[in-house]
């Protein structure tokens, strides 16, 4: 408090309590995001976080068609069912080291694949001409429809006596010596993969495209004029303006491949054959035909490991190139 010279008593506030509205006011703009994020980190954590973690206690538990009914008090097995899936010289582990890598072989073509279809698309369709609308449109048809109706769609095209591929490769191009059996056997890992990069594709050809609109057109112009050709510019313009796209696209392929179990379920049904044995069905059949549900989860927890080992790499070689291509 201070007097003034009439005498009067003014009372002076001090400068904490003038910041203190001002500060509680950034605080919370601050929090409003967060507050925000709150449901959808809820949501996450019951849909996602939640049943992983349930699924790493049980792959240290004996859970078994025995113990299912009250699988919290299953007995513990500590790391044996980890044991049992990486022992490659036992039955159990040999059949996961061969669907892994199965799976591996597979995921590397039909990624390969999608990325070359995808891209030569959107390259084709980069130029306005007639009926461009239209056939993008198209392009699209495999990836808007439902997996399950294109699939079975595909299960009927397959069939050995009165399939559509059957029709075409042998009644009329005359390739093949005998109509083949492509759902079983040998051929069914190539209708798999098919079937996967006919799903596939569209998604690369869409985020391709959206790429190639951050693309100036003067680059092309400048180009053309110094006498490149349509590869060179591809190479030199193309390609380097679309590898942070590529860096993301691949990622997301790599994940979605690996982890499909709608494609080879529908395809083959709960008995994949051994060609085409993928290890999401291959751990579903561990799980859910076995009923050995402790082992199941163990192979589950490993596929987890080398996914997010694959992808922390894969974003640690990247962001080197990235820190490297600015420096």
């Amino acid at each position: 408090m201070t007097i003034t010279a009439t005498g009067r008593t003014v009372r002076k506030a001090s400068p904490g309590a003038a910041r203190s509205p001002r500060r509680t006011g950034r605080l919370r703009r601050a929090g409003l995001p967060y507050l925000l994020l709150l449901p959808a980190l809820l949501l996450e954590l019951l849909v996602h976080l939640l049943p992983m973690v349930i699924g790493i206690v049980m792959s240290f538990k004996e859970l078994t068609q025995f113990t299912l009914r009250d699988w919290g008090a299953a007995p513990w097995s500590g790391f044996d069912n980890y044991r049992v899936s990486v022992d490659v010289d036992a039955p159990v582990g040999e059949a996961l080291l061969h669907s892994f890598l199965v799976t591996v072989a597979f995921t590397l073509l039909s990624v390969a694949l999608c990325w070359v279809i995808g891209t030569a698309a959107a390259v084709f369709m980069q130029d306005a001409f007639r009926g461009r609308g239209l056939l993008r449109a198209l392009f699209l048809v495999p990836y808007a429809l439902p997996v399950y109706a294109a699939v079975i769609t595909w299960v009927f095209m397959f069939q050995h006596d009165n399939g559509l591929v059957n029709h075409v490769l042998h009644d009329q191009l005359h390739l093949t010596g005998r109509p083949s059996f492509w759902l079983i056997g040998d051929n069914s890992f190539y209708a798999l993969l098919t079937v996967s990069v006919w799903k596939g594709w569209p998604f690369a050809f869409l985020i391709v495209t959206a790429g190639l609109q951050n693309i100036p057109r003067e680059l092309y112009e400048a180009a053309a004029l110094d006498g490149a050709g349509m590869w060179q510019r591809i190479r030199r313009i193309t390609l380097p303006s679309l590898r942070p796209v590529n860096q993301v696209l691949v990622l997301v392929l790599f994940l979605w491949t690996f982890n499909d179990f709608n494609t080879p379920y529908v395809l083959f049904g709960k008995a994949a054959p051994q060609a085409a044995d993928l290890i999401s069905v291959h751990i579903y059949q561990a799980s859910f035909v076995t009923w050995n549900f402790g082992t199941g989860s163990a192979m589950s927890v490993l596929l987890l490991l080398f996914l997010l080992l694959v992808t922390g790499a894969y974003l640690a070689v990247t962001s080197r190139e990235r820190r490297t291509g600015r420096a």
